[in-house]
C-alpha cells in the first residue's frame, strides 16, 4: 500500500495468514479494500497504529509475526485537491486531515495558535530557519481576515522568506510539513508506538519502518538503539540509570534507501528510508 499507511500482518491460531491493514483515512481503507477484493484473509481497521496493542486484544490477537509501518502522508493525500495537503494547490481548504472524522485542522493551527507557538512547530517539526518571520507574519495577516486557503498561507510564507533562501525547494514546503504534522499528530507519539509495536511482535518477528523526513526517522532510530539495549544515559554518569534491556537487535545498521533507478522514478521516494528490527 502507499505512504502514510501502515499494515500489520499477523497469523491466526489456525495458521492461516491474516493480514490486518489499519489506517486513519477511511478513503485509504476503501481503496486498499478495492485493490485486495480478491483476497479474504484481509481485516481492515480505522484507526491509528499508535493503538496497535489495543487494536490487536480488540481482535484477541496476542503476537504478530510482522509489522510494516509507513509512516507521514500519502501521494493520493497531497494529490487531492480538497485534502489541503499541497502548498502547489492554491484554491485548497487548508484542511490537512489524515483522519477525515477529526474537527481539528490546519485552519484551527494557523488562525488559533499563538505566535510562540506557531513559532515552536514552525521551528520544531519543519526546521524552518525563518520561523519567527513566519508565525509572526501569519498573525498579522489573521488580524485582517482568516487564513483559510493554501495559497494565502503560501504567499505569507513567501513574504517571510527572503527571495535569495527560496531558490532551493518550494519556500512553503518546511511549514506545509510542520502544520501536517502539528495537525494529525505524527511525531510525538512516535517513539512508543515503535515500542508497543515490537512488543506486539512474536519471538524472531520482525518491525520494518519506512519514513519520509528526518524527524520520523530520528525518532525511529532512537526508538530501535533502546530496544537493543544500548545504554543512553549521559557519557558523564558514572554508571547507568536508563535501565538498558536489549529485546532485540537492529537488523539495518544504516537504513535501506531507493536505488537511483527507484528515485528517477519516483520523485517522492527520494526521502524514504528503511529500517528494520527483530524481536529476541
Amino acid at each position: 500500500m502507499g505512504h502514510g499507511h501502515s499494515f500489520e500482518i499477523a497469523k491466526s491460531l489456525n495458521d492461516s495468514g491474516l493480514l490486518i491493514g489499519i489506517d486513519k483515512d477511511l478513503e485509504a481503507l476503501d481503496a486498499a479494500k478495492e485493490k485486495l477484493s480478491c483476497y479474504k484473509n484481509i481485516k481492515y481497521i480505522h484507526g491509528n497504529h499508535d493503538n496497535i496493542q489495543e487494536i490487536l486484544n480488540d481482535l484477541k490477537i496476542d503476537k504478530v509475526d510482522g509489522i510494516l509501518l509507513d509512516l507521514g502522508v500519502s501521494s493520493y493525500q497531497i494529490d487531492k485537491r480538497e485534502r489541503g495537503f499541497s502548498y502547489m494547490i492554491n484554491e485548497a481548504d487548508l484542511d490537512m486531515r489524515m483522519d477525515k472524522t477529526s474537527n481539528f485542522t490546519a485552519k484551527d493551527v494557523v488562525n488559533d495558535y499563538p505566535e510562540e507557538k506557531l513559532y515552536e512547530i514552525i521551528h520544531k517539526y519543519g526546521e524552518e530557519n525563518f520561523a519567527k518571520k513566519i508565525a509572526r507574519n501569519i498573525c498579522i495577516e489573521r488580524k485582517n481576515k482568516k487564513i483559510e486557503k493554501t495559497g494565502e498561507l503560501v504567499e505569507i510564507i513567501k513574504k517571510s522568506i527572503p527571495a535569495k533562501f527560496q531558490i532551493n525547494g518550494h519556500p512553503a514546503k518546511k511549514t506545509f510539513q510542520a502544520i501536517r504534522i502539528e495537525v494529525n499528530n505524527e511525531i510525538e507519539p512516535l517513539y512508543n508506538t515503535v515500542m508497543s509495536s515490537i512488543n506486539a511482535l512474536k519471538q524472531h518477528g520482525r518491525l520494518c519502518i519506512i519514513t519520509f523526513h528526518s524527524l520520523e526517522d530520528r525518532a525511529v532510530k532512537n526508538a530501535f538503539t533502546a530496544a537493543s539495549g544500548v545504554c543512553t544515559c549521559p557519557k558523564d554518569l558514572p554508571y547507568c540509570v536508563c535501565g538498558a534491556v536489549s529485546i532485540g537487535k537492529i537488523i539495518t545498521r544504516k537504513p535501506i534507501i531507493p536505488s537511483k533507478e527507484e528515485q528517477e522514478e519516483n520523485l517522492r521516494a527520494k526521502s524514504a528510508k528503511l529500517r528494520i528490527f527483530e524481536k529476541n
